[in-house]
């Protein structure tokens, strides 16, 4: 798990929570690159876009992909919240990927 500076993350906590809607993770990618926070949560933030991206092929299918669409969302708004307040959840299963994007 990551540390950060505490100043790091009062600065650019919300502009890191970009990163978890959608294709927006591109702003504290693109806009944030001399926070280490904002960089974490947008690498984050690319590997949930692209679960979203693959899982809209799954998630019609009854119960399974429904099950699968609930998870996705719940991870998406529990990661924001978390986000905001100045915490870096790593997403289960996910958030080891993160690590391996260099940026």
């Amino acid at each position: 798990m990551p540390k950060f500076d505490p100043k790091d993350i009062e600065d650019h906590r919300i502009i890191a929570a970009f990163s978890y809607i959608g294709i927006l993770f591109l702003v504290p990618l693109l806009g944030a690159r001399g926070s280490r926070y904002a960089q974490e949560h947008a690498k984050q933030g690319m590997l949930l876009f692209v679960i979203w991206v693959i899982g809209a092929f799954f998630f019609w299918i009854p119960f399974l992909g429904w099950m699968l669409f609930a998870a996705v969302i719940l991870a998406n708004v529990l990661v924001i919240l978390k986000c905001l307040q100045g915490i870096f959840w790593e997403i289960p299963i996910l958030g080891p990927y993160r690590g391996k994007i260099k940026l």
